[in-house]
């Protein structure tokens, strides 16, 4: 019997499929089902339905401002520069295709070929798959239920006594896959093996950019990523990253976060960034990498969970990126970096964050200005500044490297003792701490390009934009919390146009009040506890869904779809 999905049938233009990293079969259709499905519409009802579901998706589609991915800071490169953004282009689309599978898997992608209706097919790239991020991670794609909890990283049937009784020690490694073989029974493929064919060719990729690298810093990276790509082992490669200071390309490959295994928390998905320094705004701000010690004493905390103290061999440098891949370039998109993730990196040397100016200032300008035009008090929304939302965000990648990093409580680091939900609790602090740091700063004359009230005003407003990544997305769930928590302290009110007041002085106590809650649970790393609390505080209320719904039908955008490349960018 012919194999169908009832409501593929229904609109003949769409496509099927489950989300399984193996092949399975689709159940056929109850003959009365077909007959029911042929007869059940005669007033044109279905076709309605039909009708309003494509608005829908194209509704979805324009939710994403398009923006070219340029940048003046091309023209300064060299010619070998220039060559090696080609080629780290051409390796970003390798990590791309891997991101596919990680996600989504290669078999359910190759049928995305098969949608007919173009707004389908694009919201579909935009979201690397048959789920909106931006949305609960809900399908939107016919024949596609709930998102496996592990994405492609494991079997979807796989259940945790299949995992535990797994006798295999690179089950729990970042880089692995764990598949089925014939007869059904789980094993572990390490990355360079599961890509291998994808990873043979950033092999050769490299070795032509290793060639190029004028920069000693970025060649000996280059030398030291490959050799991780080989072997699965990325510590060298981070450290070695770490002490590339100088280089005017930068280029961030590999996998790296690990948001989207909600298993285990573990498993890190593959992406790509290629930037360009900004020199000059970066001299700017790399006077306050000297200042992390301090700050981490200024956290509003109890001294035993700020004991460790970070490490200053670190950086603080702006970028226009160029180019996104995979996990970076899936949903909402990344407008600054805190990395290395490995703690032993951060525990030795600290941690780079960059800025993505040119990715904020697309951001701000399509989405930030109208949300606070709409939403923000006529007498605070001019408070809403660019250089207090870059401030933000920057100090959020600051306060990444600030906190605790190993429990107190004997259940090891921090990320592994919370696991799936790491992430969210991680988010959330650097959101809140990052603001009082910005705060410390300010009143100590260190940042004079923005106020006290512009950063508190931008921030909220700022979550405004934010929670509309969805309540399973982590950024999502940590501002939704923040949200839900400066509420309840009367940070800010309504005005009879339902517009945003901030109290500034109860903002502030708020930030102090939620970040010593933020760093006391991951210090503690009580899984229960976290759960319990975010369960209860992470969803989104009724009133503050009237407001987002406000901002959909003012049809402000939620986020960004780069129009990037070689083309683009004249190369």
């Amino acid at each position: 019997m012919k194999k169908l999905i009832i409501f593929v049938m229904a609109l003949t233009t769409l496509i099927g499929g489950t989300a399984q990293p193996r092949k399975l079969e689709l159940k056929s259709a109850d003959p009365k089902q077909k007959k029911e499905l042929r007869s059940a519409d005669p007033k044109g009802k279905l076709e309605g339905k039909l009708e309003a579901r494509r608005s829908d998706i194209k509704q979805k589609v324009a939710e994403y401002a398009e923006f070219k991915l340029t940048s003046d800071l091309i023209g300064t490169l060299t010619d070998k520069e220039r060559e090696l953004v080609k080629i780290f282009i051409e390796i970003g689309q390798v990590m791309d295709d891997i991101y596919w599978d990680e996600y989504f898997g290669n078999e359910n992608r190759a049928k995305l070929k098969e949608i007919k209706d173009p707004a389908l097919r694009a919201f579909a790239e935009i979201q690397y798959g048959a789920w909106d991020r931006l949305d609960s991670e809900r399908p939107f794609l016919p024949g596609y239920k709930e998102r496996p909890a592990g994405c492609n990283f494991y079997p979807a049937d796989m259940t945790e006594k299949e995992f535990d009784a797994l006798k295999d020690p690179l089950k729990e490694s970042q880089y692995s896959v764990i598949r089925r073989d014939e007869k059904g029974k789980l094993y572990v493929l390490p990355y360079h093996k599961a890509y291998a064919k994808e990873l043979e060719h950033v092999d050769k990729l490299l070795e032509q950019a290793i060639g190029l690298a004028e920069n000693d810093g970025l060649r000996k990276y280059l030398e030291a990523r490959r050799e991780a790509f080989r072997t699965d082992d990325y510590f060298e490669s981070d450290m070695v990253w770490m002490d590339m200071k100088d280089s005017k390309l930068d280029f961030v490959v590999g996998p790296i976060e690990n948001y989207d295994d909600g298993i285990k928390g573990l498993k890190c998905s593959h992406e790509a960034f290629v930037l360009i320094k900004d020199e000059k705004w970066s001299s700017d701000l790399s006077k306050f990498a000297a200042l992390l010690p301090e700050m981490q004493r200024l956290l509003p905390c109890e001294d035993k969970y700020k004991k460790e103290v970070p490490g200053t061999d670190c950086d603080i440098n702006v970028y226009d990126v160029v180019y996104y891949a995979g996990d970076c370039n899936a949903g909402s998109k990344t407008i600054a970096i805190n990395l290395p993730n490995d703690e032993r990196v951060q525990l030795k040397k600290g941690s780079r964050r960059l800025q993505l100016k040119n990715a904020m200032q697309a951001k701000f300008d399509n989405i930030m200005v109208p949300i606070a035009k709409l939403m923000v008090s006529e007498k605070q929304v001019d408070k809403v500044t660019f250089n207090a939302f870059f401030g933000n965000t920057c100090y959020h990648e600051v306060a990444h490297g600030l906190g605790i990093k190993n429990t107190i409580t004997g259940r090891g680091p921090c990320r592994q003792a919370l696991g799936s939900l790491y992430s969210a609790w991680e988010e959330a602090k650097a959101d809140v701490c990052g603001l009082f740091l910005t705060e410390q700063l300010i009143e100590k004359g260190y940042i004079t390009n923005s106020t006290i009230e512009e950063n508190y005003v931008t921030f909220i407003a700022g979550i405004l934009r934010s929670v509309r990544f969805g309540a399973t997305e982590a950024h999502g769930v940590a501002n939704i919390m923040c949200y839900n928590f400066f509420k309840e302290h009367g940070a800010f009110t309504r005005d009879k146009q339902g517009k945003y007041v901030i109290d500034v002085d109860r903002a502030r106590k708020a930030a102090r009040e939620w970040a010593a809650l933020i760093i006391k649970m991951e210090g503690d790393g009580d899984m229960n506890a976290a759960k319990a609390y975010s369960d209860k505080n992470g969803k989104i209320s009724p009133e503050l869904q009237k407001d987002l719904d406000r901002i959909r039908d003012a049809n402000i955008p939620r986020d960004i779809k780069y129009i990037q490349g070689p083309d683009v960018l004249g190369l």
